[in-house]
């Protein structure tokens, strides 16, 4: 039996044994069912000390072990979709002895990462990808005459995204020896939605169909000769009858040969399967397996949402950790002014890509469902949808995490800012992230928003201002993107009442005659702290909360700056392009040529690991920005 209902106490011994997957090979069937219990334990144990994306990697752990099985990797390429459930491909491919390490800083990534294992074919953290780059990668090996397989493991969530099935279109047409594996948990984060998603459920491909074709056979064999003979007739047409009751007919047309859908955690059944697949070669195959999410875990099986991504737990209970931070996070004052917005204006609607959670919009789809609405994951049509809501006279909030806003960027130019629609862009996970790395920290916003015209852009130094900014955004005229940071704010308390900010107007923190301190967002607390540092060694420090990076306050900052004649700007984002280039191009513009140091992170992305680690070796945090100004004045 599985660790369904409990872990064992036992040392894993097969595992220890596996360095490569050629070791893998060696093992026989009932060795097998073993080492996907000790996976199944070792990715519990670890992942409820370091945290990370337990339900999905638990899911996936006969389908990684068959496809190392069958396919000759890494001369075979396996390309994941998103990455997050990859934890037993990790452990399968030479990085058990530093898997402890996992999402820590200096140690394993939580996804595929090219640097670290030649097993890894692409870096991946985003959804609806791995069609592409698996079909980019087989028309490659045509060209230069490569035996090699490619092999596409996407979810059914993944596959709402339009990018998939820009790849399958592509795909059917190319005609490619590409295989792609439809991993259906009918999950992606949150509980799928959409037309496409009801069209993979096993309710209609599970043990219901395979039950009533066994009575069948049963039925039939028993009238002899005759019964045969029809039994023939019936297993001829037994794929095109498949077309009418599963998704076959979708993946035919796209010139695919469907497979399935076969049970995904019967490591015999999938070794038979993808052995017949890996000898095809005929053009593009689609294998649908069906999965359980979270299973070997029953608190991940029962709440595989809760599981999808989370932080260090107590594995008897399943329940997470405390967190000794009792501040309220910026998801939950966001989530929460939403509601009580929504009840003062019946215009408030919101808008999420497949994460109501993540996004801190559960309560509000609860409150309000005819005014909630969940797309799927696909960030370009949320924008575009967003746009047609507003044109009817509502004004529509899309929470969206910072790295996945980055998809749908020409539709927030073309869609929302073109014809100035009052369409609300809540930037969640802005700045650094964390333990997810350089695929999900979102330190890039603040350059891409910065040129588009039409387009306010607000950051809050702290959970209220957060609250007040969501307030002007409803009652703005245009469109607004609110950025802020994950995690716990500064523990200010919120104010009962709204109140509507003035677009484009900062505010002066603390005077100080040696420095101007432009801190925008999350780093406005630390400017503070560092003001503080900075007078006990006699440096006055003036400290303006932006809270704008469009428009920018133009008086209120060049007047500071002209008094202090040396400016230095803090921005939890990439130095290059973002809020501190703004402030050097106004000072120019304005003939202030006074020196100016721009702190954010260097042209390089950010590795993973705690952000408060992050935020000090980019220099943005109190003692950085000590440093700085020492070093500025010394000039």
């Amino acid at each position: 039996m599985l660790i369904v209902d409990s872990l064992t106490d036992q040392t894993s011994f097969l595992l220890d044994t596996i360095d490569s997957p050629c070791d893998l090979r060696r093992l026989s069937l009932p060795q097998m069912e073993l080492l996907a219990q000790e996976l199944r334990e070792t990715i519990i144990t670890t992942v409820a000390e370091t945290g990370g994306h337990l339900a999905p990697s638990l899911g996936v752990v006969e389908l990684t072990m068959a496809l190392h099985y069958v396919f000759d990797t890494p001369r075979d390429r396996l390309v994941w979709d998103v990455g997050h459930q990859a934890y037993a491909h990790k452990l399968l491919t030479g990085r058990r002895d530093r898997f402890t390490t996992l999402r820590q800083y200096k140690g394993l990534s939580g996804f595929p990462k090219r640097g670290e294992s030649e097993y890894d074919t692409v870096e991946a953290g985003h959804s609806s990808t791995s069609i592409s780059y698996g079909l980019g990668i087989a028309a490659a090996k045509a060209i230069q005459a490569d035996p090699g397989k490619v092999v596409a493991i996407i979810g059914d969530g993944s596959m709402t995204a339009g990018m998939a099935f820009e790849g399958l279109n592509h795909a059917g047409d190319l005609g490619r020896n590409l295989v792609v594996i439809l991993n259906d948990n009918e999950m992606s984060i949150s509980r799928n939605v959409g037309a496409l998603s009801s069209f993979l459920s096993r309710k209609m491909t599970g043990k219901t169909i395979r039950r009533l074709r066994d009575h069948i056979e049963e039925r039939l064999m028993a009238l002899s000769s005759v019964g045969e003979n029809i039994l023939t007739v019936l297993r001829k047409s037994e794929e095109s009858l498949k077309g009418f009751f599963t998704p076959g007919m979708l993946f035919e047309a796209l010139k695919f040969k469907y497979i399935g859908p076969i049970p995904g955690h019967e490591l015999e059944d999938l070794i038979a399967t993808l052995e017949n697949v890996r000898d095809h070669n005929h053009g593009p195959v689609l294998v649908h397996v069906i999965t359980t999410k979270g299973k070997g875990y029953k608190p991940a099986e029962t709440h595989p949402g809760d599981y999808h991504g989370i932080g260090p737990f107590d594995v008897t209970t399943g329940a997470p950790k405390k967190n000794k931070n009792a501040a309220i996070s910026y998801t939950k004052v966001f989530g929460e002014t939403l509601c009580r917005l929504a009840r003062q204006d019946k215009r408030v609607v919101a808008i999420t890509a497949a994460m109501p959670g993540g996004t801190g919009l559960l309560p509000f789809s609860a409150e309000f469902p005819e005014r909630f609405f969940d797309v799927g994951i696909a960030e370009q049509h949320a924008v575009t949808f967003a746009a047609g809501l507003a044109l009817e006279g509502l004004r529509p909030f899309f929470a969206v995490y910072s790295s996945f806003m980055q998809r749908a960027v020409d539709q927030l130019i073309h869609d929302v800012c073109l014809p100035n629609l009052p369409v609300t862009i809540a930037l969640d996970r802005s700045g650094v992230v964390g333990a997810d790395g350089p695929t999900h920290h979102g330190v890039f916003d603040l350059s891409f928003l910065s040129f588009i015209p039409n387009l306010t852009v607000m950051a809050p130094k702290d959970e209220n201002e957060l609250q007040q900014m969501l307030f002007t955004a409803l009652h703005h005229s245009g469109p607004v993107v609110l950025r802020y940071p994950r995690g716990s704010g500064e523990g200010v308390a919120l104010e009962a009442t709204f109140q509507r900010l003035k677009i484009g107007k900062g505010e002066l923190l603390r005077e100080g005659g040696d420095v101007l301190l432009l801190p925008l967002g999350n780093r406005v607390y630390p400017a503070l702290t560092a003001a503080a540092r900075l007078a006990e060694q006699g440096v006055n420090a003036a400290v303006i909360n932006p809270r704008f990076l469009k428009p920018l306050d133009t008086e209120l900052i060049t007047s500071w700056a002209a008094q202090t004649g040396h400016v230095v700007t803090i921005e939890d984002n990439s130095a290059l392009s973002g809020f501190g280039s703004g402030v050097l191009q106004l000072l120019n513009e304005r003939g202030l040529h006074l020196p100016v140091k721009i702190l954010g992170y260097a042209d390089s992305f950010v590795e993973h690991g705690p952000q408060a680690t992050l935020w000090n070796n980019a220099g943005i945090d109190a003692d950085g920005i000590v440093r700085s100004v020492q070093k500025l004045l010394r000039k």
